[in-house]
């Protein structure tokens, strides 16, 4: 099946269109709106299981319902995708809002990677929804670009308050979020326990030292780490 679902997907017949990423649109049918959880429900389930590789039409299957009616609501992967999860990423935004308004720059930003670790460790999906793009979903483009402002922020106030190394950049959250993703393993438990002793290590790292530099930082952000999902159908 070709990269863009939309290509053989049916006209919809079920009332105006939601949004891909978004809630269903207003004046949806019942039906339509039901089958859409549906599929998030399934999309979600299959993820945190698999990862992203899983294929739609096995996701339509999982849910229960045609391939027709997925393309209906979601006529791409990506789209698929970035709507299953929506909410995790909205969860780190609002995290990075948090941390912002903590008066210990460094509690902050320790509670934030806390956070986004904790969700990498609990779902195989998260990191590649979290590090990817999707052109088609716009609401997902500037929720990360708002993360990546908060997140540069809250880097500055930490080593401006003297908590922080003054040669951590805010690439290096980057670096976390891929190590830790490398260590999720197949049981919540041992993937639990990896990732905060990861986690652990780097916070030590982070904090002011005796003036051994590092290493110029990678040249890496959260929109430069996008590898096109595999097709799998």
């Amino acid at each position: 099946m070709p990269g863009e679902l939309s290509r053989n997907a049916p006209p919809s017949t079920s009332g105006p269109p939601a949004s891909a990423s978004g809630p269903p649109a207003p004046g949806q049918r019942a039906d339509a709106r039901h089958n859409r959880a549906r599929l998030l429900q399934a999309a979600r389930e299959a993820y945190a299981l698999n990862g992203t590789d899983v294929s739609s039409s096995a996701i339509a299957r999982r849910a229960g319902v045609g391939a027709a009616t997925l393309y209906r609501h979601f006529p791409t992967r990506g789209s698929l995708i970035a709507a299953a999860f929506s909410e995790q990423l909205s969860q780190c935004v609002t995290a990075l809002d948090e941390a912002l308004q903590d008066d210990d720059p460094w509690r902050g930003l320790r509670n934030v990677l806390t956070k986004v670790c904790l969700m990498q460790a609990q779902d195989r999906g998260f990191s590649a929804a979290f590090l990817s793009q999707f052109p088609d979903a716009p609401d997902v483009h500037h929720e990360r670009a708002r993360a990546e402002a908060s997140l540069a922020r809250l880097v500055q106030r930490a080593k401006d308050s003297g908590q922080l190394r003054k040669d951590f950049d805010p690439s290096d959250v980057t670096l976390l979020l891929l190590a830790n993703n490398g260590v999720v393993r197949e049981t919540p438990a041992a993937s639990m326990t990896a990732s905060r002793r990861l986690l652990a290590y780097f916070l030590q790292s982070c904090q002011p030292t005796d003036g051994t530099p590092l290493p110029q930082p990678a040249p890496l952000r959260l929109d430069d780490l996008y590898t096109p999902p595999r097709r799998t159908t």
